[in-house]
């Protein structure tokens, strides 16, 4: 079957695709056909003691879930639309991937013994290699996990990430940078999720050849910014990068936590005045509308969700949710997600959303 990523996929091949895959939490297997035209979403979620991944309409429907080994992070998907990829939250091991085009189990993979994930994958090389971002916490310093999609995502090697911490990533909209947010800190499983090097802590944003994952250009951070994690990200349609932080100092001292990156240009601040102090130093997510050119980041420790224009930085608009952190493009706007079991504007009991939301 075709999977052009210009052309996008099908809902309908998504749903049929899932129903022949997935278990449903109780929920009904059939999928009514007035909602394959609705946008889908997909998310990690909990429900009870039980972790899973799912699919949603912009209704806030269920449509499908399955069981994930233990507690999600954030969903990844090929431009083809073929392979759904959801990753275990930091220090997690495994990853699932899901193929929609042939009707077998979830394939579920691990990083390497001495490595662990940091929730996050993109694919690159016309969807054939997916790339994660791992921890080689021994040696303390980020890796790049290479995982071959057409052999059951083998891991076939490792690149650097040239930082510590590699959280995020993203493939520029053209295609020829590989982008990372080096959060800058050293953890090990051993110690949870302690930060080992709060005093010696080096966030950067890098790009990377796709190809090969040679350096590109790398943007540290200003020294009196050394406790200013770059965590997530996401790409407007001219190559913007958007990098939502979380800061690791004294709170009255926190600096600005919104930056955009361009290719070989300098770092721009978005300084969000009052609001800044409502974010409690903490950026759970970041999603660009490239159609509607916004951003909007997140803070689940705020309760709130911001929204800015790309090209000017001014604030359009402020959400508010108790833990929320999920946001993902729709229409004009946003859709959000919180802990508490809101998705758009549909309260779902019993569950709770994880920080991310992919729209499909």
């Amino acid at each position: 079957m075709e999977t052009d990523p210009m052309s996008g996929f099908s809902r309908r091949t998504i749903l049929q695709g899932f129903g022949a895959l997935l278990a449903g939490f109780g929920l009904p297997e059939a999928v009514h056909a007035e909602k394959v035209g609705n946008p889908l979403f997909a998310t990690a979620l909990m429900e009870g003691e039980q972790y899973g991944m799912a699919i949603l309409d912009s209704d806030g429907e269920v449509l499908r879930r399955v069981v994930l080994p233990g507690r999600g992070h954030d969903v990844t998907c090929d431009k083809g639309g073929r392979h759904i990829v959801a990753f275990a939250r930091r220090p997690g091991t495994f990853a699932l991937a899901i193929d929609q085009q042939r009707d077998r189990e979830p394939v579920v993979f691990h990083s390497p013994p001495n490595r662990h994930f940091y929730g996050h994958g993109v694919f690159i090389q016309n969807d054939k290699l997916l790339v994660a971002t791992e921890n080689d916490f021994d040696n303390g310093r980020g890796v790049l996990g290479l995982y071959d999609v057409t052999d059951g995502f083998r891991r076939i090697g490792e690149w650097s990430s040239h930082g510590i911490g590699p959280h995020d990533l993203a493939l520029s909209p053209d295609g020829k940078s590989l982008i990372i947010a080096n959060g800058g800190m050293d953890t090990h499983p051993d110690y949870g999720r302690e930060v080992l090097n709060l005093a010696t802590m080096e966030p950067s944003l890098v790009f990377l050849d796709p190809s090969d994952g040679s350096l590109r250009e790398k943007h540290a951070l200003p020294n009196e910014w050394s406790r200013l994690s770059t965590r997530h990200m996401d790409v407007a349609a001219d190559g913007t990068v958007f990098v939502g932080c979380q800061w690791q100092g004294v709170a009255s001292e926190c600096p600005p936590l919104l930056l955009s990156f361009r290719a070989g240009e300098g770092r721009r601040d978005y300084e969000l005045g009052e609001l800044a102090t409502r974010l409690q130093g903490y950026v759970g997510s970041v999603s660009v509308n490239r159609d509607a050119e916004r951003v909007a980041i997140t803070s689940p420790h705020g309760d709130l969700a911001i929204m800015l224009d790309t090209r000017t930085g001014t604030v359009t608009g402020v959400e508010e949710g108790v833990d929320l952190c999920g946001a993902a493009p729709l229409a004009q706007g946003f859709i959000t997600s919180t802990g508490t079991g809101r998705f758009g504007r549909n309260n779902l009991p019993g569950l709770s959303f994880d920080n991310h939301i992919l729209a499909l």
